[in-house]
């Protein structure tokens, strides 16, 4: 796969994540800061490394299910390898602006 159409795809990966929404805060889960890491191969898979707002929330599973379901159904995307992690923890600092302005913090 050339970098362009990686790119093509990652972006498209990105709108679709902006269309999850934490269960908790209006806020999509791309410009609350919840997604570390995009990266498609050339196999096509999306390999995503992503953290939720606090390691004990109830809505977790499905969460991750909604991530996985909306992925997978991304032109260009075969399958995915989604990593949960906490390190580092999530903190206001990783909202983009248009989520602190969004939840009022700008």
């Amino acid at each position: 796969m050339d970098p362009a159409e990686k790119l093509e795809i990652e972006t498209r990966i990105g709108e679709v994540l902006k269309s999850i929404f934490d269960p908790e805060i209006p806020v999509n889960i791309y410009d609350l800061g919840l997604i570390y890491e995009i990266n498609v191969d050339d196999d096509h898979i999306a390999h995503i490394t992503m953290t939720l707002t606090a390691p004990n929330c109830p809505m977790a599973q499905d969460l991750v299910e909604e991530v996985k379901y909306k992925v997978v159904g991304t032109r260009g995307v075969k399958d995915i390898d989604l990593k949960l992690t906490f390190n580092p923890p999530w903190d206001k600092s990783m909202l983009s602006d248009a989520a602190k302005l969004e939840l009022g913090f700008l």
